[in-house]
């Protein structure tokens, strides 16, 4: 076994028994062997989808179920997945093709994102959900300190103004479009104006919600439009 494999055994904080399940989990399909990371990638993903849940059940015992939906959105998705990954430098340790290699894909969120769920994968099948919970919990407490609806959302507003700052020099407007439903359950409808144009509608259970479920569809408008 390479002796960087075992520095990121060493980085993730458990060693395994089996390490061509290790080996697996960290090689893309573009390495062309007769195994890839992909069938591990789609288990990993169904068990972190359980472990991030069940640790948004218990750590937010008064959020509803349209909030905790929302967190581990906002967690359980490939920027999140990479940003962990980033944490373990599992670039590094990957098994990519040289033209992957020259396409910078070391550094690909999708490729991150893919290999982490594939190594939880691959962990849960070896150890079971107690040690994935463990390693994936120890990371998310690590880079996120502060874990909750507004922490977790600011990024869509505060990226998206950072966006349109550097690409147009001028800030977004968010606008009420409407707001119905009674006192307690009151939904908010939201656009994003740039220059006046309206880029983006969305609605949430307040307005400041609405706002981040806005700046999130005008990102991802505006990064296609390049």
């Amino acid at each position: 076994m390479p002796q960087n494999l075992k520095d990121f055994e060493e980085k993730l904080g458990y060693r395994f028994k089996n390490k061509q399940l290790l080996i697996e989990a960290l090689t893309h399909k573009s390495y062309k062997k007769p195994y890839n990371n992909e069938r591990l990638e789609f288990l990993g993903d169904a068990v972190l989808d359980l472990v991030v849940g069940e640790y948004l059940y218990f750590k937010f015992p008064n959020a509803n179920e349209g909030e905790l939906s929302k967190m581990r959105a906002s967690l359980v998705n490939e920027e999140g997945f990479a940003k962990l990954a980033k944490e373990l430098d599992l670039g590094k340790y990957i098994f990519i093709s040289a033209a992957e290699e020259n396409n910078n894909g070391r550094n690909k969120p999708s490729l991150l994102s893919n290999a982490f769920e594939a190594v939880m994968g691959a962990i849960y099948l070896e150890s079971g959900l107690d040690e994935v919970k463990k390693i994936t919990l120890k990371l998310l407490e690590k880079i996120y300190p502060k874990i909750d609806l507004d922490s977790l959302f600011k990024d869509y507003k505060t990226s998206l103004q950072e966006l349109t700052q550097a690409k147009f020099g001028t800030t977004p407007e968010y606008k009420l479009v409407s707001s119905y439903g009674p006192d307690h359950k009151k939904e908010f409808e939201v656009a994003v104006l740039l220059h006046g144009e309206e880029l983006s509608v969305a609605k949430g259970k307040s307005k400041k919600a609405a706002q981040q479920e806005a700046a999130k569809k005008a990102l991802e408008i505006l990064k296609k439009r390049d």
